[in-house]
């Protein structure tokens, strides 16, 4: 995973009893980085950052036993001059005789001046938002600011499997092309950071300057409270509030601020996702919150913990109307298994929101952004131009997140997308249109149809992604049982099926090298979906049925 460089060593080993190793870097030492072994299937070891007295981080690690997966990038830059210590519990059976001291770790841990962050990856998108290396989750705190879109993201730095959550920052002007920036949350006394949103306080109400982003994130430890930071730069660096937390809750599962500014009642609104329903607060600064209702105690799927929500409102194109939706992403309880996005259709009259058509929502039954089994934690961008609404999910499930065929990085984000209301057979669906920026860039195929028809995608090894409409069923399912690597999990063969509310005239599709997205009538329908081929899918046919 990277290129490993050897500066005059000065790593001293010691073991300790009970498991637990000290390995101290001495304060003379100019090397920017400790470069950690990594093994995925052993256990997580725990680790304390010490320098002097003091402890500076608390890290969890797999580090390796047998054998090197890739190494990890731990920065000791910031202390130099001073010696730095790590503390490592390593919770390995000894009963076998196995000793600490023997573990391959030891032996391979190196400094080094740099790190390479070069792609090793054949399967990592084109096209598509993916960290520069290690794990990636929830997209957090997005915004728009002087033609710039800011996406911060939940990003394990430690190895390619979830942990350690801090908040990584990538910037794009297309939505196509990405630029990484340096992380801008870590984890503190609090706890690590966990998803939350941002906002561009244009009138400083907050009191931190006019035009100040202004974030708000879980701190999530023992507990889990709502944190604020705010930036002077335009969202690069952030300033943790020294009165944080500014909202706890008697709750365990109490997490993911979502906040805008509400013209219509002339306040800030937040939306919590709390255990399996959603709490609706107000502020006039953002940092004081007044908890005015609770939704989804009743409505909507509950097979597990409601999570990420969005609040927005939108006209229902070819009428007068206008309505709001209410996102709630939930894990597990997907349509098609695990995670997935639901939604709810209703008025919110700045305190409370309330559903339309109560009957779509009871007993279990809900509504779903998307059919395909990778979109989870679609939240979108705030301040966003022109007064669009636009969306980015995470792009995996948590049935298998952590154990697709990818080491240098695991996940990628969906494009972008135009969140729409449209009316059939007398309701109202959200639906989900490829942002603009992606019009004519060259990175789709549409196919028009007329009536029942299967569509495959076909690579040079045999392999193949079957897409199906069926018009009398009024149904569109993804087949990806012969896609290519499906063996890492028993949950990513399944078919993910969708209803059609309205004959479908045309199929969108964009394909990357690891993923498939499908958009029937460019978005009334949607199916995302992972692949893992042996090459590229370079053909495409249409079978009438």
């Amino acid at each position: 995973m990277c290129a490993l460089s050897s500066p005059a060593q000065t790593i001293d080993i010691e073991q300790l009893s009970g498991g637990n190793t000290l390995v101290r870097i001495g304060a003379d030492e100019k090397s920017k980085y400790l470069l950690l072994p990594i093994e995925e299937k052993a256990p997580e070891a725990s680790v304390r950052v010490i320098c002097g007295n003091d402890q500076m981080r608390t890290l969890n690690l797999r580090l390796a036993l047998d054998k090197v997966d890739y190494y990890v990038p731990f920065c000791i830059d910031e202390w130099r001059g001073r010696e730095v210590k790590l503390l490592t519990r390593m919770s390995v059976d000894r009963t076998n005789g196995r000793e600490v001291e023997n573990e391959i770790c030891w032996s391979k841990i190196r400094l080094s001046d740099s790190f390479d962050k070069s792609n090793r990856e054949k399967l990592r998108p084109a096209f598509h938002h993916t960290p520069e290396y290690a794990w990636m989750n929830d997209p957090n705190g997005m915004f728009y600011l002087d033609g710039e879109w800011h996406l911060y993201y939940q990003w394990g730095p430690y190895g390619s499997m979830w942990n350690n959550m801090t908040w990584a920052h990538s910037v794009s002007r297309d939505l196509i092309h990405w630029e990484h920036r340096p992380e801008v949350l870590k984890p503190d006394a609090l706890g690590a950071i966990f998803s939350g949103s941002c906002v561009v306080d244009h009138n400083n109400t907050a009191g931190f300057g006019a035009g100040a982003v202004i974030a708000l994130y879980t701190s999530a430890a023992e507990v889990q409270t709502q944190s604020l930071a705010y930036s002077t730069d335009g969202g690069n660096t952030f300033i943790k509030y020294e009165g944080n937390p500014i909202l706890t809750a008697d709750i365990a599962d109490f997490r993911d601020p979502n906040m805008f500014w509400n013209d219509e009642i002339g306040k800030w609104n937040l939306i919590l996702a709390c255990g399996q329903e959603m709490r609706i607060y107000t502020s006039d600064n953002l940092i004081e919150w007044t908890e005015d209702s609770r939704f989804g105690k009743s409505y909507g799927n509950h097979e597990g913990v409601w999570e990420c929500p969005d609040l927005f409102k939108l006209p229902v194109e070819g009428t007068d109307q206008q309505k709001w939706v209410l996102i709630c992403n939930i894990n597990p309880g997907g349509p098609n298994g695990g995670s997935a996005t639901q939604y709810f259709i209703g008025d919110f009259d700045g305190k409370k929101f309330t559903v339309d058509n109560v009957d779509r929502y009871i007993d279990g039954k809900a509504l779903w952004q998307d059919y395909g089994k990778d979109h989870y934690a679609a939240v979108s961008f705030s301040n966003a131009p022109d007064g669009r609404h636009t969306m980015i999910a995470w792009m995996s499930n948590w049935e298998y997140a952590n154990v697709v065929p990818t080491m240098q990085y695991r996940s990628a984000n969906t494009i972008a997308r135009e969140p729409f209301l449209y009316q059939a057979d007398g309701e109202i669906f959200l639906g989900s249109r490829p942002s603009p920026e992606y019009d004519g860039a060259g990175l789709d195929q549409t196919v028009k149809v007329k009536g029942s028809c299967q569509i495959l995608l076909a690579n040079q090894d045999g392999e193949q992604f079957a897409i199906n409409y069926d018009q009398q069923t009024m149904t569109l399912s993804c087949d990806r049982s012969r896609s290519g690597q499906i063996d890492f999990s028993p949950h990513f063969n399944e078919v993910a099926t969708a209803p059609v509310h309205r004959k479908l005239s045309s199929i969108r599709i964009f394909i990357d090298n690891s993923s498939i997205e499908v958009f029937g009538n460019n978005g009334e329908v949607c199916l995302t979906s992972l692949v893992f081929p042996s090459s590229t899918f370079s053909e495409l046919i249409v079978n009438k049925r």
